[in-house]
């Protein structure tokens, strides 16, 4: 009963098969009264959960982001565009090796953090391929980078008594900064009859984070401080069903997510509408704009047929196209996402750029009308 209260402790329905009795399915009702500190007789005192850090205390990242998300956007009541790297946020993903040494992405680190970039973003096995753990990637680039990391988390690989290890060691690594993720499915990458765990999905994840940073375990066991972490969502402006998409972004943020960052997007439509509707929540967060430069026709095409959720208007294509290859389709790649930036900047707290094919310099090239610049 214990192991399934944890797991239903992150869950809104539980059940079980025809082999499951009453107690287990009855233990996550017990457990949840006891975490919330009333307990139906039960074995001793319910610990109680201490107050959160406020979100600006938890890293340098969400102080920048929060004084940003009050200052220059009212928290979500007015737009006014940034005036330099001061006034905005930004993040690079960099993948993790897909070997064994880090030299490759902390040299990309470094070459990113002269060049301004506040964070550097690891993904969490995309696209379900083998990739050093991201985790081993971010303490060796804060150690000789001196770069704060955000680490995507993803519910497809551990079960929860691994992902809760993981948070805790990663906390006391000093790695705070997460971008909560349920995960593509294995089917998706190199070893495709991999077991998907998702004990929890991404909504269940962040519920779980919430009540480390007050203290408490999901089975209520208490620490001996509250955790620090800083927890970001992803969403996709573009989905097919957009009002489901909305729906779980809601739920996210519900569950303890503090910013929104966004798939790219090539049409200024779907994005205009996605921060209108973020805006309108009942409790708005700051939002950081996906920008993914893209490189040549062929990258194009291939990102709106091959990937799923990415869509790459034929306008877009088409100028992509006529741009050709080499560095006129770079450049072309460029001006697109500079537009798209262009246009959003005054509604954002920062940019989270996804370079294409290794080619993280041209994330400063996206960058440079707000200030950022390659170190010459």
């Amino acid at each position: 009963p214990e192991h399934v209260a944890a797991i239903a402790s992150a869950a809104r329905m539980f059940g079980g098969g025809a082999s499951i009795g009453p107690a287990p399915i009855a233990a996550p009702g017990d457990a949840g009264a006891t975490r919330a500190g009333g307990g139906k007789g039960g074995k001793g005192t319910a610990a109680a959960a201490m107050p959160a850090i406020p979100v600006k205390d938890r890293s340098l990242l969400a102080s920048k982001i929060w004084r940003i998300w009050e200052e220059r956007l009212g928290c979500g009541t007015r737009k006014q565009a940034p005036q330099g790297p001061e006034d905005f946020v930004v993040s690079v993903e960099v993948n993790p090796a897909p070997g064994l040494s880090t030299a490759k992405p902390v040299a990309t680190a470094r070459m990113l953090r002269k060049g301004g970039v506040d964070v550097i973003n690891i993904a969490d096995g995309p696209r379900a391929t083998v990739r050093m753990s991201n985790s081993a990637l971010a303490e060796a680039i804060q150690r000789e980078v001196g770069s704060e990391t955000i680490l995507h988390m993803c519910c497809r690989d551990r079960n929860l008594l691994g992902l809760l290890s993981d948070l805790l060691g990663n906390h006391s690594r000093g790695l705070h900064n997460m971008v909560v993720i349920t995960g593509d499915p294995p089917k998706m990458g190199d070893y495709p009859k991999a077991t998907a765990v998702f004990d929890v999905d991404s909504v269940g994840l962040l519920r779980i984070i919430k009540g480390l940073n007050t203290g408490l375990d999901p089975a209520g066991k208490s620490f001996d401080a509250q955790a620090r972490f800083f927890c970001a969502t992803g969403a996709e402006p573009g989905a097919v069903d957009y009002e489901r998409e909305m729906r779980r972004l809601r739920d996210k943020i519900d569950a303890g997510a503090d910013l929104v960052m966004t798939q790219p997007v090539y049409d200024s439509d779907v994005m205009r509408r996605f921060l209108a509707d973020v805006a309108a929540l009942p409790r708005p967060v700051p939002v950081l704009l996906g920008l993914c430069p893209l490189v040549s026709s062929r990258n194009a095409d291939f990102l709106h047929n091959e990937v799923p959720g990415m869509s790459v208007p034929q306008g877009i294509r088409d100028r992509m196209a006529r741009a050709g290859g080499g560095p006129a389709g770079q450049a072309e790649g460029v001006a697109i996402a500079q537009e798209m930036l262009e246009e959003f900047k005054d509604q954002v707290v920062g940019c989270y750029v996804m370079p294409q094919l290794g080619k993280y310099d041209l994330a400063l090239d996206v960058l440079a009308g707000l200030g950022y610049g390659k170190d010459d």
